[in-house]
């Protein structure tokens, strides 16, 4: 028999995004942990799975055909894994275009802003001549991301999910909402997206996701992470490798 999907794995609102999916999904899976602030995620073993040197990925021993199959990307993996167990994922082209486009609207706006608020706000230099910049920074990327809650508010009302039914959509977005900071940030200007919040939260798949996260954290951050300067020096400023 096939074993587990693998998944390549750090506890962050991207690798939430996969153990929610399998724990929704009733997939067996194994955490493999890849610590981004030791730079395992430049490692040949997993450049060949992750060429974009970003975790989440995933190997499936059980891939289309029986054959293993390795994928990198979070919105790629969770529709693939839609597709392989026929479940949050619509087979009905109109409904599942409607899916597509929130997991698209996650992976090229709410992701990777909200992470530049997270940078610009906590780790961007603190030294004279970077103040002003780093200053606009933070200003540009917490009103782009209070933009964005705004259009997600708007479209969960009156709907439980982004697209009605607990969908893909929903594991995509929630994970990046827990990980919000509140500075300049109040989601009770969102109810929508307060209620939604919770809906997600409540659900047992997510809570199981959540701890195991929990446990992984407890079991490998003050053990294998190494001190925030010489984390940031591997997370920030990477330039091509060849």
């Amino acid at each position: 028999m096939p074993g587990p999907i693998e998944i390549f794995y750090w506890p962050t609102p991207n690798g939430h995004k996969i153990t929610i999916a399998c724990e929704e999904m009733g997939l067996a899976y194994e955490i493999r942990p890849v610590n981004i602030g030791r730079g395992e995620q430049f490692t040949p073993q997993f450049l060949a799975i992750s060429p974009n040197n970003r975790m989440p990925a995933i190997t499936d021993p059980d891939g289309p055909g029986g054959e293993p199959i390795s994928i990198f990307e979070s919105g790629a993996i969770l529709q693939y894994l839609g597709r392989k167990t026929g479940q949050f994922y619509p087979a009905d082209e109109r409904a599942r275009v409607k899916v597509d486009e929130w997991i698209h609207w996650q992976m090229a706006n709410l992701g990777p802003n909200a992470g530049q608020r997270n940078h610009f706000r906590n780790y961007a230099p603190s030294i004279v001549a970077d103040q002003r910049q780093a200053a606009y920074g933070a200003i540009r990327y917490t009103n782009e991301v209070h933009r964005l809650y705004g259009v997600l508010d708007t479209q969960l009302k009156g709907r439980d999910f982004i697209c009605g039914d607990f969908s893909l959509a929903d594991m995509m977005s929630w994970p990046w909402m827990t990980a919000r900071t509140t500075v300049a940030l109040d989601i009770d200007e969102f109810p929508n997206v307060k209620a939604w919040c919770a809906r997600v939260e409540a659900r047992e798949a997510v809570q199981r996701a959540m701890a195991r996260a929990r446990d992984f954290a407890a079991s490998n951050l003050q053990a294998q992470s190494p001190a925030g300067a010489a984390a940031r020096s591997v997370l920030f400023n990477q330039r091509a490798r060849r």
